[in-house]
């Protein structure tokens, strides 16, 4: 009897110890009961230092969220390092997130050649490298990197886009290209080919490279119009692409002018550059612009306005990559919660594969995040807009995938 008595024990012990196990939740590295580290690189110096406005609005919106309470109780912790926009750097950065700050996770790592570097690493190592901040095609590659998946359009879709307006309203246009010297710019060069099928060799008459340590895109500007080029498409991070701007305008050149969305801040981009000479610029969008009017009334855009107020006040209104922050930290959010009490790496990168038309505030009407076991390019819909000396004004519709 006495041990019939203590096996009954035992057993009421580990079912209740199981019990509060389980009620703790399943963690990963950098996860528990009050806390989620979530690790981050970003340009805070350097040539793309601009972009550093991204990683200040995220942390700025885990701040609030932290406010309420955090997620399910536990407080994010986001470390977010500058890079300086230089690959070895991130390497090194991201090694000390995951072995000394033992991250759950990588989030919003800034910058095409940045992750690249970091890419086989992360996947090595499984550790979830989320909602990258970067266009290019290859974070869509669930089968060789499965823990690796993009955010944004990617660059071969948004060129393709452009591609098919050149042809339906210049089909004789000659176009010049000036691009960055890597992965980033070369994507918009493929989409554009892409995009243009067998006319590209006829229609593209000159494109130009600039490393990212050049002092200006000076004279690659004077090449391009020496080519006769009526059309230009400007694949370009911030600084080079407001100085691309300036110098179209003050040269005199008049091409239908194409600047890729990874520029196509007018707080950032274009007013540096001068607004008068970013009239008529063509761009594509999938965020509300802050500095549009017609959003300016609406809920969602007064609960951004009051965020930023309150929790980023430093950064400018007028700046598009707030939005972006914003909203992709939202996207973290929204994969957190659904991960429940289980903060393990590999559940957190099955709900940010799971996810279903989730639409975000701040992402233009009719286009929602989704994603898929094969399918790791969450937003896949963009529309064209027209720069009028003070905003980007949206026309057509809004265009989905192939951007056919």
């Amino acid at each position: 009897m006495r041990w019939i008595i203590a096996m009954s024990l035992s057993a009421v012990s580990l079912v209740f110890v199981s019990g509060l196990a389980w009620t703790a939740g399943q963690y990963g590295p950098g996860a528990g009961d009050t806390e989620i580290k979530i690790g981050n690189t970003m340009p805070y110096s350097g040539s793309a230092s601009s972009y550093g406005v991204i990683g200040k609005s995220e942390a700025a919106y885990f701040a609030m969220i932290n406010e309420q309470g955090g997620i399910k109780g536990r407080k994010i912790n986001f470390i977010s390092r500058d890079d300086g926009y230089s690959p070895p750097k991130a390497v090194e950065q991201v090694r000390k997130m995951v072995e000394e700050d033992e991250v759950l996770l990588l989030f919003q790592t800034l910058g095409t050649p940045s992750n690249t570097a970091i890419q086989g690493y992360l996947n090595d190592n499984k550790v979830p490298q989320l909602f990258v901040a970067t266009g290019a095609d290859k974070w869509n590659d669930p089968k060789n990197h499965p823990w690796t998946m993009g955010w944004q359009p990617s660059y071969r879709i948004e060129a393709r886009i452009y591609a098919h307006y050149i042809l339906k309203t210049q089909p004789d246009a000659k176009i010049a290209v000036l691009y960055q010297n890597d992965d980033f710019g070369k994507d918009y060069l493929i989409g554009l080919r892409e995009g243009l099928s067998d006319k590209a060799d006829k229609l593209i008459v000159a494109s130009q490279s600039y490393e990212t340590t050049d002092p200006s895109v000076d004279p690659q500007i004077l090449l391009l119009q020496g080519s006769g080029a009526n059309v230009l498409l400007t694949a370009a991070i911030p600084k080079f692409a407001a100085q691309a701007i300036r110098k179209v305008y003050d040269i005199g050149w008049k091409p239908t002018h194409f600047l890729t969305t990874v520029s196509n801040s007018v707080g950032l981009v274009l007013q540096p550059a001068g607004l008068e000479k970013g009239v008529g610029i063509i761009s594509a969008g999938y965020l509300k612009d802050p500095t549009d009017p017609q959003w300016q009334d609406t809920p969602e855009y007064k609960e951004w306005l009051a965020w930023m107020k309150k929790y980023n006040s430093s950064a400018n209104v007028r700046d598009l990559f707030t939005v972006y922050g914003y909203s992709a930290a939202q996207t973290l959010v929204a994969a957190l919660k659904a991960s429940g009490d289980n903060l393990t790496r590999e559940n957190v990168m099955h709900q940010a594969a799971s996810i279903h038309n989730l639409k975000l505030p701040m992402l233009l009407p009719g286009i929602t995040v989704n994603t898929g076991a094969g399918d790791f390019a969450p937003i896949k819909q963009m529309q064209l807009e027209k720069f009028d000396g003070t905003t980007f004004k949206l026309f057509g519709e809004v265009i989905s995938g192939s951007g056919s």
